[in-house]
């Protein structure tokens, strides 16, 4: 596995790199020290992970960070010492799956990226995989692929992994603890904030309305759920 840092601070990058070394020992790890290098770090090395920080000379993280979204949905663990909860919400919205605000433990950076990792590999068996159709929206479970009025929708695997669950039970309504623990995992049961932020950026991408939403509706103080297709529309074994 392969995981890019991109900070300005050598200590950091240094730290970080050991504890990366001695957890995983096949791991490898390239690193950038302002966001300009950064970038083309990533597009010349295809990491598996980037851990980004956000206050860099050059170019920031948050530029970063739109730029990599333009063309790849590989995963990025924000890690700054911006903790306001504004801060994280921008991150996430730009695409960044997971946020972490130093100083940090190197047992909760191993834990983060674990999950991100996870939910980035969570797949789909295809014998259980059916195509998902409704109005102009189509999912293809088997291929992963989602598709608005025939053009492709690109998503992050944490964004697909939720549309995928809100999708396959569509008309029931998923509590927020339930989505929040298939998709992220048990330790984030209660950050409400990560699901709606995702859902937002979902819908973006869907084209949908929050104030009259055509495919994922919010139940107040429940949970979410995804409508249910109309007689002609279906879910397709």
């Amino acid at each position: 596995m392969k995981v890019l840092i991109v900070d300005d601070d050598r200590s950091i990058v240094e730290a970080v790199t050991i504890g990366l070394e001695l957890q995983w020992g096949d791991m490898q790890v390239v690193s950038a020290g302002n966001g300009e290098s950064g970038l083309d770090t990533f597009f010349k090395t295809s990491p598996d992970l980037t851990l980004l920080d956000v206050n860099m000379p050059r170019m920031s993280g948050w530029e970063m960070l739109k730029r990599v979204r333009e063309l790849s949905d590989a995963p990025v663990i924000m890690l700054t010492a911006r903790g306001e909860e504004m801060d994280k919400v921008k991150g996430l919205e730009l695409g960044a799956d997971d946020y972490l605000t130093k100083p940090f433990s190197h047992l909760e950076l191993f834990a983060r990226i674990k999950a991100v990792l996870r939910r980035s590999e969570m797949t789909t068996p295809a014998s259980a995989a059916p195509s998902f159709q409704t109005g102009e929206l189509a999912i293809n479970f088997s291929s992963h692929e989602v598709t608005l009025a025939g053009q492709p929708v690109k998503l992050t695997p944490t964004e697909y992994n939720l549309l995928y669950l809100l999708a396959r039970n569509a008309g029931r309504v998923l509590p927020f603890e339930m989505l929040l623990t298939k998709v992220w995992g048990d330790e984030y049961r209660t950050e409400t904030g990560y699901l709606k932020t995702y859902i937002s950026r979902i819908r973006r991408k869907l084209g949908d309305d929050p104030d009259n939403p055509h495919y994922i509706m919010t139940e107040r103080g429940v949970g979410y759920r995804f409508v249910r297709p109309i007689s002609e529309e279906k879910i397709k074994d």
